[in-house]
């Protein structure tokens, strides 16, 4: 998608995103991209998305200088997702977001000095030594508005109250899939309030993409999500090709869309088994564990890799398919569709699984909207929000397959929408594997790519939700600003709304329902 920006000033901003929000009904707020536009200035570029037509449309707003910082006011108030996307373009290019009650770092320290993608930024060794201290910590945060003679106002917020009982959730890896720390506010067991503290792998991967050529960025992907490593890619390709009009072959879209779903049954399969493992049930992840092998014997013998995925080019495909590819995906569909039913006798209808996922992690419809909850957790709430039926790309609608939402709004519903999800993946790769047209698997590209002047978005289906990529190119060999939509980023966000009233162990079972991974949020 090409970006045609709706350019708003600073001072009719507020009551134009309203609009477009309570009138125009864009009421999913897909991602802030916060950049250095040089003499422009810094600002944002927020793309929108309305959930009844899926008609997308892009804003950018220029932040305004006012006593030596770079204000936009807060869209918080209409988008709840905008609290964590709000305090990373903060964290990463320094605006502050005027109303926004939780002005403070995401990913990187609070010591941490300068805002590392502004074009001017200091990256020399020399200023960036990492600090052997402790990283200092407080009971506040901050909030920023105007005064009536137009001044910054800096309103300095408790936190937490003289009473309140906090426990750090993580950041070891058992039971929060990776290192997350959530800093819990409970009252026995019960939870009052979460803050997620997330940057503890963070790379740094969107400044470093800056000094790179396109091909040099994609070796990154593969370091994000590591469950959706083919996904992750096809979103940077998708970019890419999308923007440099390259048309691919039919043999290439065919190979694409049979991977991304091998790798969707690759995910889904450790998600269920890591699910029961959370809770206890350690059979079930042995039994997922056992078929997830299948899987990734089939695509390592014609990608090289299996937890590491680096298949796809701009172009095409690394590789053309194994003589063997064929058959043994075949073999693999007709092993895997009784397999489902067996998950379920160990594990999914369990009374103790019903116990423990029937009502935990709450959020409905509208909410799940709001906090932008996308993939099968969204869908669990009745919100169709697959990519693949929204925005179709390769073979999605050109094969039968059914979008499943279910309306539990609960843990146990999102459990089986990914069930479900198991059996259309098959479905897919059955109606193509058979059927793959010859063709060139790789369209070949000039030894330099530079991609034309502008701004484009790309949006695949990852197994978690929507995975995509923000490209703004200036015509060279390097893009000036690229920037990734997180699957699990508005996943962590919602954490805190599911869970109040909830008890700690509920905390567990809906961090392992919503199947975030850590580095596709930290990136």
């Amino acid at each position: 998608m090409k970006l045609n920006n709706i350019e708003l000033s600073f001072d009719n901003f507020a009551s134009e995103m309203a609009k477009l929000k309570n009138e125009k009904h864009f009421d999913y707020l897909v991602t802030i991209i916060g950049e250095d536009f040089g003499e422009e200035g810094l600002g944002c570029i927020y793309i929108l998305e309305n959930t009844q037509t899926n008609e997308c449309c892009s804003v950018k707003t220029i932040a305004k200088k006012v006593d030596g910082s770079d204000v936009i006011p807060t869209v918080i108030n209409l988008w709840k997702v905008a609290d964590l996307l709000e305090r990373e373009v903060f964290d990463f290019v320094g605006i502050k977001f005027l109303g926004h009650p939780d002005m403070r770092r995401l990913f990187l320290r609070t010591d941490f000095q300068g805002y590392p993608l502004r074009k001017d930024f200091d990256m020399s060794p020399e200023a960036n030594k990492f600090p052997c201290t402790d990283e200092p910590e407080d009971d506040f945060t901050m909030e920023y508005s105007l005064s009536e003679d137009g001044h910054l106002v800096a309103t300095e917020k408790r936190r937490f109250d003289e009473n309140d009982y906090v426990v750090n959730i993580g950041p070891n890896h058992p039971s929060t899939h990776g290192v997350l720390r959530l800093q819990t506010v409970i009252d026995g067991e019960t939870v009052k309030r979460i803050y997620p503290h997330l940057g503890y792998i963070h790379r740094g991967i969107e400044k470093m993409w800056e000094n790179m050529t396109y091909p040099q960025t994609l070796a990154l992907t593969d370091r994000l999500n590591y469950l959706s490593a083919m996904m992750h890619r096809h979103a940077l390709v998708g970019v890419i090709e999308e923007a440099m009009g390259i048309e691919l072959s039919d043999r290439i879209h065919y190979i694409r869309t049979i991977m991304d779903e091998l790798q969707r049954i690759d995910s889904h399969l450790l998600y269920l088994g890591c699910t029961a493992q959370d809770l206890g049930a350690l059979t079930a992840f042995l039994y997922c564990m056992r078929d997830r092998e299948h899987v990734l014997n089939v695509m390592e013998e014609t990608t090289g890799g299996r937890l590491i995925q680096n298949y796809y080019r701009i172009g095409g495909l690394q590789a053309d398919i194994d003589p063997n590819f064929v058959q043994n995906v075949k073999t693999l569909c007709k092993y895997l569709r009784p397999m489902i039913q067996e998950y379920l006798d160990v594990f999914g209808d369990n009374v103790i699984t019903h116990n423990r996922l029937e009502g935990v992690g709450p959020m409905n419809l509208e909410d799940c909207i709001n906090y932008a909850v996308t993939g099968p957790a969204g869908r669990a709430s009745g919100w169709k929000n697959d990519t693949r039926k929204r925005h179709p790309y390769d073979m999605y609608d050109k094969v039968e397959w059914k979008e499943i939402t279910l309306t539990g709004c609960d843990s146990m519903d999102r459990y089986y929408v990914h069930i479900q999800e198991l059996y259309q993946s098959l479905d897919i790769i059955e109606q193509l594997i058979d059927n793959i047209p010859e063709g060139e698997y790789y369209i070949k590209q000039k030894p330099i790519i530079k991609v034309p002047e502008g701004q484009w978005y790309f949006s695949v289906e990852g197994a978690s939700g929507e995975f995509g990529v923000y490209l703004d190119s200036k015509g060279d060999k390097s893009p000036y600003r690229m920037k990734m939509r997180p699957m699990g980023l508005s996943l962590t966000g919602a954490l805190d709304s599911m869970l109040r009233g909830q008890k700690i162990a509920d905390l567990i079972t809906t961090g392992a329902a919503i199947d975030f991974v850590i580095p596709d949020i930290d990136r």
